[in-house]
């Protein structure tokens, strides 16, 4: 069943730009009788607050918070409960990639730091305000940011695509544990996307026939399975089928097809990523390569 943003509080992690600043927007247009945004850049988190208020917004919270944090993650929604109640909407869509080989990867700069953002964030935001939108009994929704490469193996990407992996199986778990308990009006959509223009991969090419995806699309398209109360969102519809491929081949097979038709294993051989606009650790956005 779906629902209305209209009147519904609405919280959005990584809000400040890319994505989630365009969650945010589409939130307000339609609506939402107030906006908490979440996310460690304070200065790009207060320009969008303001600009969200331009916008017509009469009720939009911002919070720097940093979800690598489970002491801030507590603490601020504590401070959210208190100061404006539990979300009925809930995105989970702050996310780092490193793009680089498993042993490049620095101990804790890139590999604690990808799965504390990418995987630990969500399950703990989360975890502090589903037992209050489980108890309220009204229709809620919780929509976790997954990604393609959590379908497949990635040259480049190995703890992201790890980070994502887990994102996936959690959020279809946490899914049917909702359904199973009677606690089904809180509906768990899981989005698994290629490549996004969002600049986070930036210099990565799409494999075969999955160019890559304008973020409005991307959130369109996200935002409609939300509301609708969808299991599982996959774009374009070639992640679909690389998914299925990849169970029905034989590892060398798929290793062909993968690596020399579809590419996805050259797809991060010219990887840059986003350019840091603020210090390290500032900069914050739906897909970026520090920390939201």
């Amino acid at each position: 069943m779906s629902i209305s943003v209209a009147g519904r509080t609405v919280l959005i992690t990584g809000a400040a730009m890319g994505m989630g600043r365009l969650y945010a927007e589409r939130a307000v247009r339609e609506g939402a009788a107030a906006v908490v945004l979440w996310d460690l850049n304070t200065e790009a988190l207060t320009d969008t607050a303001e600009q969200l208020r331009e916008l017509g917004a009469s009720s939009i919270h911002p919070y720097p918070v940093d979800v690598a944090s489970l002491p801030d993650i507590t603490a601020t929604a504590e401070q959210v409960i208190r100061e404006v109640g539990v979300p009925d909407i809930l995105v989970n869509n702050a996310g780092i990639v490193r793009g680089k080989y498993f042993w490049d990867h620095a101990p804790e700069a890139d590999i604690d730091a990808v799965m504390q953002v990418n995987t630990l964030a969500p399950m703990q935001v989360t975890r502090a305000f589903l037992p209050g939108m489980i108890e309220r009994r009204t229709p809620a929704r919780i929509l976790n940011v997954a990604s393609a490469s959590g379908t497949l193996s990635v040259p480049k990407m190995s703890v992201y695509t790890a980070s994502k992996w887990a994102v996936i199986g959690w959020s279809d778990s946490l899914r049917l544990e909702l359904g199973e308990s009677g606690n089904g009006h809180v509906a768990v959509t899981t989005l698994i996307p290629s490549y996004i223009k969002t600049g986070m991969f930036e210099g990565a090419r799409g494999p075969l026939l999955t160019p890559l995806m304008e973020p409005e699309y991307v959130v369109d398209k996200a935002w409609e399975a939300l509301l609708a109360g969808k299991a599982r969102l996959q774009l374009p519809w070639t992640v679909a089928l690389g998914s299925a491929l990849r169970n029905v081949l034989p590892q060398p097979a798929w290793d062909v097809v993968a690596g020399r038709v579809f590419k996805v294993y050259q797809s991060m051989d010219h990887f840059t990523g986003r350019k840091p606009e603020a210090p390290a650790g500032e900069a914050a956005s739906s897909e970026s390569t520090a920390r939201a």
